[in-house]
């Protein structure tokens, strides 16, 4: 029998909007730099809104994230193979992972990788900042125009390596029987890892010594070996993205470099 080697193609979303950092910016030359890194059959780059919005129902540059969504789909629709897709922001993954969910069916795991859980909603993030509320979006507990018609389940979301989510997020987590895994607990993830796995990875679950290119580092993370080894065990991945590189300068630094490189190469092997 012949094996048929799967194409990946690198979707590079240069987005910064749904961040209230005022080192946003930043995100769109992570975005480019990071999607450089990740091997892949072809890289297809969406022509983003760059200029920031308007704050509408709690939800900061809500237009310009509707239709910087809307061109994602758009690119998302002329690619058939398996999707790397690089931020940007974490709202860039609401669309891939709402064609995952469309591919696979209630089959599919979304592990998301992040140092905060992002489950806010507008009404209890006072930032507006729509990246720390796409895993509730995803749940269909979103603002109109940027959640998923068919939302996920809360059985098949992971989330691991949390640790600065605040008391509205931890009561909404218990709340819907989400399940979260810190970084002592990393590695139990593993066990709850069923059928196809779309793997989320937000580098700020990174440890800040190890990797500092983001725009909201948390102290004591995941050390960069530890989470490579982690995703070398993960089988059947789907998909992936990898997001929130905001470097400070215009020369990259050679380490981060190297880190995002591996982990694209474990997420596409």
């Amino acid at each position: 029998m012949t094996t048929v080697a799967r194409m990946t193609t690198v979707l590079c979303v240069p987005q910064w909007q749904g961040s209230a950092s005022g080192s946003a910016p930043r995100l769109m030359a992570g975005a480019r730099r990071a999607a450089a890194l990740v091997p892949a059959d072809a890289v297809v780059t969406v022509p983003v809104v760059e200029t920031g919005g308007d704050k509408v129902a709690g939800v900061r540059a809500y237009d310009v994230l509707v239709e910087n969504q809307r061109r994602t789909r758009e690119a998302l629709a002329g690619i058939d193979d398996r999707v790397i897709t690089v931020g940007g922001d974490c709202a860039v993954d609401i669309a891939p992972i709402d064609a995952a969910h469309a591919r696979h069916g209630d089959a599919l795991t979304v592990l998301w990788i992040d140092a905060h859980p992002d489950v806010y909603s507008p009404h209890t993030l006072p930032s507006g900042a729509f990246h720390g509320m796409v895993v509730r979006a995803l749940l269909g507990d979103g603002p109109a125009g940027l959640t998923p018609e068919r939302p996920l389940r809360p059985e098949q979301v992971i989330i691991a390596g949390e640790r600065a989510g605040d008391a509205s997020e931890h009561e909404y987590l218990a709340r819907t029987g989400l399940r979260r895994y810190g970084v002592d607990d990393l590695e139990r993830v593993l066990d709850d890892l069923r059928g196809p796995v779309y793997v989320h990875v937000d580098l700020d679950v990174l440890e800040p010594a190890a990797f500092g290119s983001t725009c909201y580092p948390e102290p004591d993370g995941v050390r960069p070996q530890r989470l490579i080894d982690l995703l070398a065990q993960v089988d059947d991945v789907v998909g992936a993205a990898i997001t929130e590189h905001a470097p400070s300068g215009d020369d990259p630094d050679p380490g981060e470099a190297e880190v995002i490189r591996r982990l694209g190469t474990v997420l596409t092997r």
